[in-house]
């Protein structure tokens, strides 16, 4: 019925846990971009099937996965190596594939994201969506800013509402820093290239609000700090105790990184043209 398919690069410490959170799933697939530890060889132990390919973005990478990985199931679920499903989560997704109607293309998903035990769901906004389910010949991916998006869907988009668990602090936050110093970079080119009208702050379309929405607030001076003021008091990550407070710090700072980036790249642009 579905079959899993995980991109990895380095994740021998979170890998087993997610392997171990998909026995209900037909197939177990690993899509490795040149891991140097034991990545591939506890994949291959735990049964996943490996491939390897030169990562470029998460959405060619995926791309590349649907076009090169022979899936024998009609469904395709896009789990990372620190993510967990959940039985709860499992079992949503098979009901909603039995259910599904014949123009579905595909599931939004959504995820509890956790820090130190405990879930931040309110200052990481729950639920956040991801395309992460899709059928196979009905939808595709493509890159942007550090994630990726749906493109190409030929039919509806469904949501489940059952959360999976993402472990996005698991290798600590030295880790985390440096991956989202790289992420800024390509977050800062996407809201730069990208153009949205006012209006699409106002968008039904979720994807399109939520991008119209950063790519303004990112022109407004101290958004970063306006960030951390939205996560912490508004949003109540201010009752998630030090986990929430570490999270809506960090982000913000995140959110500054890429400010920098913008401007750093406006400065660059000016120089050519000269």
């Amino acid at each position: 019925m579905i079959a899993a398919i995980i991109l990895t690069l380095n994740e021998a410490d979170d890998l087993p846990k997610c392997l171990d959170s998909l026995d209900w799933t037909d197939q177990n697939f690993v899509l490795d971009s040149g891991s140097t530890d034991d990545t591939c060889e506890i994949a291959s132990c735990m049964g996943a099937i490996v491939y390897k390919n030169k990562f470029k973005g998460f959405g060619q990478q995926r791309c590349w996965a649907i076009d090169n990985i022979p899936v024998k199931s009609d469904w395709i679920l896009f789990i990372d190596a620190d993510e967990v499903c959940t039985p709860k989560f499992a079992s949503a997704v098979l009901d909603a594939i039995r259910n599904s109607k014949d123009d579905t293309a595909g599931f939004y998903c959504c995820w509890k994201l956790m820090l130190y035990g405990k879930w931040l769901k309110f200052s990481d906004s729950f639920p956040r969506w991801q395309f992460r389910i899709l059928k196979k010949g009905k939808a595709r991916y493509r890159d942007a800013g550090h994630a990726m998006k749906e493109s190409d869907v030929q039919g509806k988009l469904e949501y489940i509402k059952e959360p999976y668990l993402h472990y996005a602090f698991s290798k600590g936050w030295t880790f985390w820093f440096n991956r989202h110093n790289k992420y800024s970079i390509l977050e800062a080119e996407e809201r730069l290239q990208t153009n949205f009208k006012p209006q699409d702050m106002l968008s039904k379309d979720q994807s399109i609000r939520k991008e119209a929405i950063k790519q303004y607030m990112s022109k407004i001076p101290g958004w970063p700090i306006l960030r951390f003021i939205h996560s912490f008091f508004f949003k109540g990550g201010i009752l998630e105790g030090i986990p929430g407070l570490l999270y809506s710090v960090n982000i913000s700072i995140y959110e500054y990184m890429i400010q920098l980036k913008m401007l750093e790249s406006k400065l660059v642009s000016k120089k050519k043209s000269r």
